[in-house]
């Protein structure tokens, strides 16, 4: 796992930011990653966050920055779809929910991803170091 964070991480195009948020899945905001599948959009990163709940206790956060485009597209903040995959509005490009990779021919650079700690059940940190 930590070898998949480290590529996303080496993306040329997105800058590095630090992140270290503090999730509460009992907040309103977050009701839906209270199941498996579910997803929520949360603040911090470049963009925002994108959170997805695998299977009830093991999570995943993704940059909502669009790894392939600059930072300073206004259109570049990827959104869920279906739950399975996450997509570019400029381009209509996709990269699965699960590890980042990119679904569309062309791409070559992961969605970046954060480390999610489960603390207790309720509360998920998310940070890249």
């Amino acid at each position: 796992m930590i070898n998949c964070v480290d590529n996303k991480q080496n993306n040329d195009v997105l800058p590095y930011v630090s992140v270290n948020e503090t999730i509460d899945l009992n907040l309103p905001a977050y009701i839906n990653l209270n199941i498996p599948g579910g997803t929520a959009y949360a603040s911090g990163g470049l963009k925002g966050l994108i959170i997805y709940n695998i299977n009830g206790t093991q999570f995943k956060a993704f940059e909502r920055a669009a790894p392939h485009l600059p930072i300073s597209s206004s259109c570049s903040q990827m959104v869920v779809q279906n739950s399975i995959k996450m997509v570019c509005p400029c381009d209509d490009s996709e990269f699965n929910i699960l590890n980042g990779q990119p679904l569309t021919d062309g791409i070559d650079e992961f969605a970046r991803e954060y480390l999610v700690t489960n603390l207790n059940g309720t509360i998920l940190r998310i940070t890249n170091f």
